[in-house]
């Protein structure tokens, strides 16, 4: 027991020191202050309800296309059912229910074509992220399958 409670506090002294923000080589060029401009610029620009990406305007009909939303369906159970349920339920990323309630089409389709873009900008990505704590990975889909489990996720909360 006591090697047990020794080997604990080195690895907590070690992982510590490994996240010490003090600690490293913190010599720049004047190069920081033209990034963090950039950087600025950048957020200010960013639209949080679209998010980052290609799509700025996603027509949607009143009731659902069950033909495009049976093709979404196919591209979830081979991409996206292995991290997520259908219902609100957490499993490795967040459940589907309410999501086209919750996010605007445009960011739906921007996010599962540019997550990582996404991931480092988007609010409410991150806060998704703090949660599941797992990077979604980018799943290289087309636009056209983007657009199918977005008509898919649509009939999932229920649209007819």
């Amino acid at each position: 027991m006591r090697k047990l409670l020794i080997l604990f506090s080195v690895s907590m002294s070690v992982l510590l020191y490994a996240c010490d923000g003090a600690s490293g080589d913190n010599t720049s060029s004047g190069n920081a202050d033209n990034s963090s401009a950039a950087a600025n610029n950048s957020a200010a620009s960013y639209d949080p309800e679209r998010g980052e990406g290609k799509f700025s305007n996603v027509e949607l009909s009143d009731k659902l296309n069950t033909t495009i939303a049976d093709a979404g369906e196919k591209v979830y159970g081979v991409k996206c059912a292995a991290c997520h349920k259908l219902t609100d339920e957490k499993l490795v990323g967040p459940g589907w229910k309410g999501v086209t309630t919750r996010h605007k089409p445009e960011w739906i389709m921007n996010f599962v074509t540019n997550p990582d873009a996404m991931l480092d900008k988007d609010p409410k990505a991150q806060a998704m992220l703090e949660i599941c704590m797992v990077r979604m990975p980018n799943q290289n889909l087309s636009d056209d399958d983007a657009r199918s489990v977005l008509e898919f996720m649509r009939k999932n909360d229920g649209v007819q």
